[in-house]
C-alpha cells in the first residue's frame, strides 16, 4: 500500500470526471483522462500550487473547509467525501480506526439464533470474526472462511460459487478502500491488501480506480455444489458496542426454492445426533 493515500486518491477521482460533465471548456490535447490539476483547484477554490503538493504527498493536513470545497469540486457522493476526509485524519465525526476484534459472547448468541439463516460478523478488512452454522455451511466450498476478500479473489471456488464474480469483486475492493481511512496503515490491513496486489491482476486493477462504497444491502446470486442455485438477500448492521465490526444476514424468500435449498444445506452439515444415554 503505498504512504501517499490521500493523492492517490484525489488523482484517481479527477482522471474519472471530463471537463464537460463541469460544464468547462476543454482546451487542447489532454495527455491522461480526467481534469487536470488547475481545473480541480479553480473548482475547489484553492491555490494550484497548494493542490498540486496535496497530491503529490507534499501537504498532507488539509483543513476541514479544503476537505469540502475538493469534494465538492470532484463530485463525491457521500461515501467518498467520508473516505477523503479519514485520509486526511479528519474525519466528520472524530471517530478513530476500530482495533477490537473479539466478538462478544451476547452477539455469538444472537447468530447463533438465526438458525435457519446465515449470519457472520466481518470487520474492516473483511475478516470473519464469527458465523453461525449455517454460514459455515453456506461458504463451505471455499477452503477458509477467514477472509472474504481473499477467498473472493484467491480461492479457485470463488468464480463459480458467485454467479455475478465481477459485481463481488468489485464491492469488495471498494469495501477494503473504505477501510482505509479510518486507519491506513493498520497491520491486518495492509497485510490482506498486500497480498491481494502481489497475487491478482484483478484485484491490482480495481484497487487503482479508487471506488470507495459499503453496501448495506443487496441481492446474492450464490451456486452451492450442494444445493444448486441461491438467490439471496443480505443486510448489513453495524455492531454499535464495537466500531467497526458488522453483522451480515442472509435470507431468502419465504417458501421460495432458496430457502427450501438453504434447509436442505442446514441439515446436510447438522452435526450427528448424540447418543442418548440410559
Amino acid at each position: 500500500m503505498s504512504d501517499n493515500a490521500l493523492g492517490e486518491f484525489l488523482r484517481a477521482r479527477r482522471a474519472r470526471l471530463g471537463p464537460e460533465e463541469l460544464g468547462l471548456a476543454s482546451y487542447g490535447r489532454r495527455r491522461v483522462p480526467g481534469l487536470r490539476r488547475e481545473e480541480v483547484a479553480v473548482l475547489a477554490g484553492v491555490n494550484g500550487d497548494y493542490y498540486a503538493r496535496l497530491e503529490q504527498g507534499r501537504e498532507r493536513n488539509p483543513s476541514p473547509q479544503v476537505l469540502g470545497a475538493l469534494s465538492d469540486a470532484l463530485r463525491l457522493d457521500a461515501e467518498a467525501r467520508d473516505h477523503l476526509f479519514r485520509l486526511a485524519g479528519a474525519a466528520p465525526d472524530g471517530r478513530g480506526p476500530a482495533t477490537d476484534r473479539r466478538v462478544s459472547p451476547e452477539l455469538v448468541t444472537l447468530l447463533d439464533g438465526y438458525a435457519h439463516t446465515p449470519a457472520l460478523v466481518l470487520d474492516a478488512t473483511l475478516d470473519v470474526l464469527a458465523a453461525n452454522a449455517l454460514a459455515r455451511a453456506l461458504f463451505s466450498p471455499f477452503r477458509r472462511l477467514d477472509n472474504l476478500a481473499l477467498t473472493a479473489f484467491l480461492d479457485p471456488a470463488a468464480r463459480s460459487f458467485y454467479r455475478r464474480w465481477p459485481e463481488v469483486a468489485e464491492a469488495t475492493v471498494a469495501s477494503l478502500r473504505h477501510g482505509t481511512g479510518p486507519d491506513p496503515d493498520h497491520p491486518r490491513l495492509r497485510e490482506v491488501v498486500d497480498t491481494l496486489l502481489a497475487a491478482s491482476a484483478e484485484f491490482a486493477a480495481l484497487w487503482r480506480s479508487h471506488v470507495v462504497s459499503v453496501k448495506s444491502q443487496g441481492p446474492k446470486e450464490l451456486d452451492h455444489p450442494e444445493v444448486g442455485v441461491l438467490s439471496l438477500t443480505y443486510q448489513t448492521f453495524d455492531v454499535r458496542a464495537a466500531p467497526g465490526q458488522q453483522l451480515v444476514v442472509y435470507q431468502a424468500p419465504p417458501d421460495s426454492p432458496s430457502a427450501q435449498a438453504l434447509a436442505l444445506l442446514g441439515s446436510l452439515h447438522a452435526p450427528p445426533p448424540q447418543p442418548v444415554e440410559h
